[in-house]
């Protein structure tokens, strides 16, 4: 069927995928007064300074938990992702989501559209699809939860809670790489290497044949360990994810039944 070529095709995308020093200030003791007899000449003394505490990076025990629970906290967000292979652009994505209620709208585009812009929006458990090639121009398919299939595992995989959450079962490693600044913000880098099969199992997707055993990401973290930007390599393909906008209002609503096609 075409239309389940095209889902499948679509879901394939989020299956690669699939963020004070202390001194001391207390003034130095007085030097004992000297004998009136003997003159003396006393030594400036000199101030000694507290050192920094020591920065704690998050390990493999801390890390998931810490993820998890600032963006737990998160109510919306917007991830733009861009896909790229042999040195040319293979997919752009760009979306919002929101969790209360649960929704989230994507839109696609690139070589697996017919270069075109494919869009996906989620209302609570019905997603609406316009892809080309499948749907008129504008026009969207209604599919049920019942009838996701491949649309489910596209939805669950967009989802970060999901995906991050599978690296507590999957991780093999987690590397704390350096400080970078990125957007004019200062972000921790960390390394973190999955085991592939485990990682897309824990997201309920069936694994394919001759998949890397390993996949490590680039994960860069704010301070409050919000993730603000991802990046992987899987056998020559390259995705790169910022997420921004954290808790700022987002509107998304499904579309009219003027524009919804059987």
């Amino acid at each position: 069927m075409k239309f389940r070529a095209a889902v499948a095709t679509a879901a394939a995308v989020p299956l690669a995928l699939g963020l004070a020093a202390c001194g001391g200030n207390d003034k130095p003791a007085a030097a004992p007064p000297a004998p009136v007899s003997v003159p003396t000449t006393a030594e400036p003394q000199k101030a000694v300074s507290t050192p920094p505490p020591a920065v704690t990076r998050l390990n493999r025990v801390t890390f998931v938990p810490a993820m998890n629970s600032a963006l737990t906290k998160q109510k919306s967000w917007h991830v733009v992702g861009k896909m790229t292979g042999n040195g040319s652009t293979l997919m752009t994505m760009d979306g919002y989501q929101s969790t209360n209620p649960n929704a989230m709208s994507m839109t696609m585009t690139g070589a697996a559209f017919q270069g075109k812009s494919a869009k996906i929006i989620l209302v609570k458990n019905t997603a609406y699809l316009s892809l080309p090639g499948v749907t008129p121009a504008g026009k969207f398919a209604k599919i049920l939860p019942q009838d996701a299939g491949g649309v489910g595992e596209l939805l669950d995989s967009g989802d970060p809670t999901k995906i991050y959450k599978s690296f507590d079962k999957s991780m093999v490693s987690l590397k704390f790489v350096g400080e970078e600044t990125v957007g004019g913000e200062k972000l921790e880098r960390y390394a973190v290497t999955v085991n592939t099969a485990k990682a897309l199992k824990f997201q309920g997707k069936k694994v394919p044949k001759g998949i890397p055993a390993t996949l490590t990401y680039a994960m860069w973290m704010d301070k409050s360990h919000l993730v603000r930007k991802l990046s992987f390599n899987l056998s020559g393909v390259s995705m790169v994810m910022t997420t921004s906008d954290y808790n700022k209002p987002v509107s998304i609503t499904a579309p009219p039944a003027s524009k919804i096609v059987s």
